[in-house]
């Protein structure tokens, strides 16, 4: 099998912590799955600004075209407040998903059997949960033209963002939700405000069109977005798939992270062009942020990095089976009580390390694999 590429880029704080551990993972897997996947390392964020003045170098981004994904650790942090804003490390990502499109940012929110009691929840309420929300991601408030801080007319001082969507750009990313959803129980909830925002009733039109046209197989209801934050904390276990635009979907997609209990537990994926054998070219990345006052200690819970690694085996790669037995393994180790700081209510007991619990990890793949 020739060698496919992955571009690492570990970014900041945790970022090379976490982003380490998916890689022993992956060498496993090339080792005893035969994946034949390399990888290449770049500077990302802080990282990047650091050694060379920009959050992200045009070789870098050679790189990623050159790349079939690219796995990301984290990226800012409290010592780039001061940097200018069009040079802070955020840039870097917000570049690569512009110039890439990558359109469509892919939530899970699994919440694992031996995690129940982590969520803030009831366990009745989170136990066996698993929802996907599609968030759009290149388009809407954050991206809306005219934007900016003028002074108006009083000589005071006015912040402007626009929301705006074209019908292309809601029924790509609402045909990527219908997709997901045939693979799954078959629902999609599109969720946005249709009745205060004209761009919330083209979304609401536009999902509604191809869901006539395309996707009648699949059950579609619609939302409000406030009555859907709400719902997400009364009933999870109602939806399947939840699609939304840029702005609701980066508030309910970390509303919806924490009824997993911790933001260490959950991927993502930003997701954008597919090629003729249905491989999607897509960013992966952990939720959580970049936690500098533990970076380097041994303290960061790596598997959100870790089945960042295997979405992008799924979605990238094609490599399903390599995916399930990753995702397997990680619930084989949190049921075996293996727990970073970060999954621990006792606080008399010892947590695991970042390398013990990978470590925990490859050997539930051991495992698996002597067993076949």
């Amino acid at each position: 099998m020739p060698l496919r590429q992955l571009l690492v880029l570990p970014g900041d704080g945790i970022g090379p912590d976490v982003t380490a551990q998916a890689l022993r993972t992956l060498d496993w897997l090339n080792a005893h799955m035969d994946l034949s996947i390399s990888y290449d390392i770049a500077d990302l964020g802080g990282a990047a600004l650091d050694a060379h003045g920009v959050p992200v170098t045009d070789d870098t981004m050679d790189r990623a075209r050159r790349a079939h994904a690219v796995l990301v650790g984290a990226v800012g942090g409290p010592a780039y407040d001061a940097v200018p804003f069009d040079l802070r490390p955020e840039q870097g990502l917000l570049r690569l998903r512009a110039e890439f499109d990558l359109y469509a940012n892919v939530r899970p929110a699994i919440c694992f059997d031996a995690l129940v009691d982590q969520s803030t929840l009831k366990p009745e309420i989170v136990r066996g949960l698993d929802i996907v929300i599609v968030r759009e991601l290149t388009s809407g408030l954050y991206y809306g033209e005219p934007r900016g801080i003028f002074e108006s007319e009083t000589g005071r001082k006015v912040g402007l963002n626009t929301q705006r969507y074209t019908s292309e750009e809601i029924e790509r990313v609402a045909r990527f939700a219908f997709e997901l959803a045939r693979n799954r129980r078959g629902r999609v909830c599109s969720m946005e405000k249709a009745n205060v925002m004209e761009a919330g009733a083209l979304w609401r039109a536009e999902v509604e069109a191809l869901h006539r046209k395309e996707f009648a197989d699949i059950e579609l209801t619609h939302m409000y977005a406030d009555n859907g934050a709400m719902q997400l904390v009364r009933d999870p276990k109602q939806f399947d798939v939840i699609v939304t635009d840029n702005m609701f979907g980066d508030i309910l997609s970390d509303e919806a992270a924490m009824l997993t209990g911790s933001l260490g537990m959950l991927p993502s994926a930003s997701i954008g062009k597919r090629d003729a054998n249905g491989k999607w070219f897509g960013l992966f990345e952990p939720v959580h942020g970049s936690a500098p006052d533990i970076a380097g200690q041994g303290m960061a819970n790596p598997i959100a990095c870790i089945l960042s690694l295997a979405m992008a085996l799924r979605y990238a790669f094609r490599e399903d089976r390599a995916a399930e037995t990753v995702e397997r393994a990680v619930q084989t180790a949190l049921a075996r009580g293996h727990r970073t700081r970060d999954l621990m209510r006792d606080g008399t007991a010892r947590a695991a390390t970042t390398i013990e619990i990978t470590d925990a990890i490859l050997k539930a793949l051991e495992e698996e694999f002597q067993a076949a």
